[in-house]
């Protein structure tokens, strides 16, 4: 619910008495004595999705096309007026908590801290998740996307966009650019101190750090997940609800790869840096796609139809860009998921294989203990290079050409030579 204060110019006062009172609008007048153009203000209290439609009916029986309202949240009416006016408007619009054009505007502002509080957020998000991504701490990762403001550059590009806000939509772009920017510096930096400050055992993959490796290796599933933020994002915002717990959701995607893109600098690792700044760069541009998608389909375009048909045209223009250029991006995506799905095919078989053999008859007494695969470390792009077998067997009993076969059958139908190594460790079988 929101309580509307508009300010009545002269000779205004009798249209804005009539457009309230066709709709049904409890209100209250009181004169203006501050020797302004305004005689008198108006207050009224509308459903949160009555908002702009009534002060759309002031604008076009007069008021102005600038009129000076304030809105309010307010919570609780008791006039039976207002609940046929909060049941009306109900029946009227599907979604009951969409929140006028210029609170979201005003939202959307609201949401990015001033430019030196942003930038130092987020330099700390970004050290506190590369942090706990070299020390494979879910828990930190998480906390650091808590702290990051990321949220408010993503959505005052999107509603900049619509309401054909120029300034708005310059000052997201500028600020997703230094964030950005920013937080993968601050990643780079604190990573070239931990390695070289020996704050990591000596000997440490980074790489095959779980936390590190699931961001250099992106795939298709990735660009739903920034889809999916920066759809929420929007929703949240029109709806006029906290956006904090959907401001995590869009710091997941974009923190934490940045973090990687900084450790894969830092570790001199180009390919897994790229791999992340891909991540990086998909996440960014899926958000603001699915934010103008989504705030454009619930209706918050201007109102004038000129302004409409300029800020439809600037917007098809903006999403096509952002389309191709996920395009563009997406062939690194695919061509990290087909290796993936390549890689986890052939382990399959491979598996299958080494049992088969295992359960030939010249082998009985034969157990498979353990298949380990190693890869060649050339993420995203990893795939296996060499199988470690461990193969049980009864005490005296050899297998001499055990590791033969096991390799003829793995590599077969496989394009390059996959290296076979087979331990035999022996047991006793221990009768009930």
């Amino acid at each position: 619910m929101r309580l509307v204060q508009v300010s009545i110019p002269a000779g205004k006062r009798e249209l804005v008495s009539d457009v309230l009172e066709s709709e049904g609008v409890d209100y209250m007048l009181t004169d203006e004595t501050s020797g302004r153009e305004y005689t008198a203000i108006a207050y009224f209290s509308l459903p949160t999705n009555a908002v702009q439609p009534i002060l759309d009916k002031l604008q076009d029986a007069g008021l102005g096309d600038d009129p000076h309202a304030v809105v309010i949240d307010a919570e609780t009416d008791t006039s039976r007026q207002y609940e046929e006016l909060e049941k009306r408007f109900s029946e009227e619009n599907d979604d009951p908590s969409t929140i006028a054009r210029e609170e979201i505007r005003t939202e959307a502002r609201e949401m990015t801290p001033e430019f030196p509080t942003f930038v130092t957020m987020t330099v700390i998000s970004s050290v506190v998740a590369t942090a706990g991504m070299l020390l494979d701490s879910p828990a930190v990762v998480v906390g650091s996307m808590v702290i990051a403001p990321l949220i408010g550059p993503a959505m005052g590009t999107s509603v900049g966009t619509v309401l054909g806000d120029r300034q708005l939509f310059r000052r997201g772009v500028k600020y997703q650019f230094i964030g950005g920017f920013a937080a993968i510096a601050a990643a780079t930096l604190f990573s070239v101190g931990v390695r070289y400050g020996f704050l990591l055992p000596p000997g440490t993959d980074v790489l095959g750090i779980s936390q590190v490796s699931g961001r250099l290796t992106p795939d298709f599933l990735s660009l739903a997940v920034a889809l999916g933020a920066g759809a929420a994002g929007a929703l949240s915002l029109a709806s006029g609800v906290s956006v904090a717990i959907v401001g995590v959701m869009i710091a997941a995607a974009l923190v934490p790869p940045a973090a990687a893109v900084g450790i894969g600098i830092a570790w001199q690792q180009p390919l897994a840096a790229v791999s992340s700044l891909v991540l990086v760069l998909v996440n960014i541009l899926s958000i603001n796609l699915s934010g103008l998608v989504v705030l454009w389909y619930l209706d918050y375009g201007p109102k004038d139809w000129f302004e409409l048909n300029q800020t439809r045209s600037v917007l098809f223009k903006r999403a096509g860009v952002l389309v191709v250029a996920i395009a563009l991006l997406s062939l690194f995506l695919g061509g990290v998921t087909f290796a993936t799905i390549e890689n986890a095919t052939f382990q399959n078989r491979a598996q299958e294989k080494a049992h088969t053999v295992l359960t030939e008859e010249e082998y009985e007494g034969a157990r498979l203990f353990d298949m380990e695969f190693v890869g060649s470390s050339n993420l995203p792009f990893d795939q296996s290079e060499r199988v470690v077998i461990t193969v049980g067997r009864p005490p005296g009993v050899e297998y001499p050409d055990l590791p033969r076969r096991l390799s003829q059958r793995i590599n077969r139908n496989t394009a390059q030579e996959i290296v076979v190594d087979v331990r035999f460790v022996e047991y006793e079988r221990v009768e009930p």
